[in-house]
């Protein structure tokens, strides 16, 4: 009997189940849906008084926080997580969920759906905070889920591209890498050299055509520092 592998029958192919091109866990899609929710009703429901209405209350604005914490409003406490369901437009909220999509996903089918939305909520805060340092007692309104995304890829590197190659079924299963072993892994190096670029440039003033406003990139940064140095606390996967 010969060795050599034979081929597959034709039957055999089309019965087997074929990888869905798009598979998004439920969590992720419930996140863009509720921010696609959301931008629906400031563009196409909301009159001009709502929508400033929603920017005062669920904006991140640093000059909340100049004053005393004692006896501050219910948005003190909520707007460091509840900016990021809101966008500036439908550009920015593509933008996003395009790579919520992409990097979220291989988040969340590894680490689960509820600490999934705590590493939102977290990523989020750290985000804002960072931005808050940088802007403090400043006018300024932040709104996106950038520093969110941002956390999720820094995350990702952390795991996606520990098997030397990239696989997008398998990923969310790779071992995790420590931050060492991270920051000495040509690909993730190449990885963070090109986010750190695109965010070096928005800095000072490049924009990316997603939106006309200003690009936050002090909660981009705050984020994926957040989500590449605290990942191993949310991995439920033991490293190998």
């Amino acid at each position: 009997m010969s060795d050599q592998p034979q081929p597959v029958p034709s039957e055999t192919r089309r019965d087997r189940p074929r990888e869905p091109m798009f598979n998004i866990p439920g969590v992720v899609l419930a996140m863009i849906a509720l921010m696609g929710l959301i931008q629906v009703a400031m563009s196409h429901v909301f009159d001009a008084d709502a929508q400033r209405w929603m920017i005062i209350e669920f904006a991140f604005i640093p000059a909340r926080y100049a004053f005393d914490a004692v006896g501050g409003d219910g948005p003190w406490f909520w707007t460091p997580v509840s900016y990021s369901l809101l966008h500036g437009g439908w550009a920015h909220f593509g933008l996003n969920s395009f790579w919520l999509a992409a990097f979220g996903g291989l988040v969340a089918r590894r680490i689960g759906v509820g600490r999934f939305v705590m590493f939102w909520v977290l990523a989020a805060i750290a985000s804002a905070m960072l931005f808050l340092a940088m802007h403090w007692a400043d006018s300024s309104v932040m709104v996106g889920a950038s520093g969110v995304v941002s956390a999720l890829m820094a995350a990702a590197a952390r795991f996606a591209f520990s098997g030397g190659g990239f696989s997008r079924q398998h990923a969310h299963l790779s071992r995790r890498l420590s931050i060492l072993e991270a920051l000495t892994n040509r690909t993730v190096i190449a990885f963070l050299a090109v986010w750190f670029g695109i965010n070096l440039l928005a800095a000072g003033g490049f924009s990316l055509g997603a939106t006309d406003a200003a690009i936050a990139w002090e909660a981009h940064v705050g984020g994926f520092l957040f989500g590449f140095l605290t990942f191993s606390l949310f991995d439920p996967i033991r490293r190998r």
